[in-house]
């Protein structure tokens, strides 16, 4: 089996070497012995997203493998796809995923590992929140990452704990699954809720991790534009993968609501037998019914565009498949 480790880079020239020396460290750990399977060719791929400083040629020069590299800087999520796409070419039956500034830990991969070498899981993600609790994170970012967990994990019927970690490791059948669409912004968040909407076996393993002081976010330094680019990415993610769930939920309570005050309208009326006096109650249930009515229509026909969507991905599936034919 061959494992190739992929280091996403923006100007990282400071940072690259010690990393993918410490990937080197772990690449000598023993961890095969009770999986039954036996990785045999272990790689090392940076992708250098647009950087502006000698991060590509610092890579090569500590010994990366692989280095893709284009311009201009397009961001986590272009960067994540390349990677996809290079190690399906380069013929990987595994990828883990790793930053490039030294914020996890190496020797933590065979973590990652082992669930998908044993066979019971496609995708492996390292929890930062676990009882490892992540130091020095900015407790404002760890609030909205569990929240969001908690409302993904509502939505998809599956325990998620970590939305946002980029630590995680993926078997070939998962990197032929994946279709990544959104490449403006981050991958974390839409590919967890893509896995599971395929049906692909997801798995948390706590990790120890902790944030450099006076660390920058590289992907958004704004808390704002974070919230507000992850609250878009996972409501399309959830509304394309669970759309009855989606807008059934609003449906369903919209029409409860408005039979609730049918009934009332209904109590009142009967009470003295004049509607002119109780008329908004009449108007309000019946207005939330047509909403309601609404709703249940879009999730009728966003379930109906789900149905060939799955179609389209099966096809994109067999067709990757025979292009990164082994």
């Amino acid at each position: 089996m061959k494992l190739i480790v992929n280091i996403p880079a923006y100007n990282e020239e400071n940072e690259i070497s010690a990393t993918i020396a410490k990937i080197k460290e772990s690449f000598n750990l023993d961890f095969y012995s009770k999986t039954g399977s036996v990785i045999t060719e272990k790689l090392i791929q940076v992708i250098d997203d647009g950087s502006t400083d000698k991060t590509a040629s610092v890579a090569k020069s500590a010994g990366a493998d692989i280095v893709v590299s284009y311009k201009p800087n397009r961001k986590l999520a272009y960067s994540f796809k390349r990677a996809v796409e290079s190690c399906l070419e380069n013929g990987a039956d595994l990828m883990v995923n790793i930053d490039a500034d030294g914020q996890f830990n190496p020797n933590d991969i065979p973590k990652l590992l082992t669930p998908i070498l044993e066979g019971n899981f496609d995708m492996v993600i390292a929890n930062r929140f676990s009882h490892l609790t992540a130091k020095d994170i900015p407790w404002i970012r760890s609030f909205l990452n569990r929240f969001a967990a908690s409302v993904v994990s509502f939505f998809l019927n599956c325990k998620a704990e970590d939305l946002t970690c980029g630590f995680r490791a993926h078997n070939r059948e998962t990197l032929l699954r994946f279709n990544l669409t959104n490449v403006n912004f981050t991958y974390t968040q839409e590919t967890i809720i893509d896995a599971i909407g395929k049906n692909l076996k997801l798995k948390w393993v706590p990790i120890q991790v902790t944030y450099f002081k006076g660390r920058q976010p590289k992907i958004t330094k704004s808390i704002f534009k974070f919230v507000n680019n992850g609250f878009k990415i996972i409501i399309k993610a959830v509304r394309d993968v669970r759309p009855m769930k989606f807008f059934g939920i609003p449906a369903l309570l919209l029409i409860i609501i408005s039979m609730g005050f049918f009934v009332y309208f209904a109590f009142l009326y009967f009470h003295d037998f004049k509607i002119t006096a109780h008329r908004n109650f009449l108007l309000v249930g019946i207005t939330l019914l047509l909403v309601g009515i609404q709703f249940l229509v879009f999730a009728l026909i966003a379930d109906m565009i789900k149905s060939n969507r799955n179609l389209t991905e099966e096809q994109m599936y067999l067709l990757k498949s025979e292009k990164y034919k082994k």
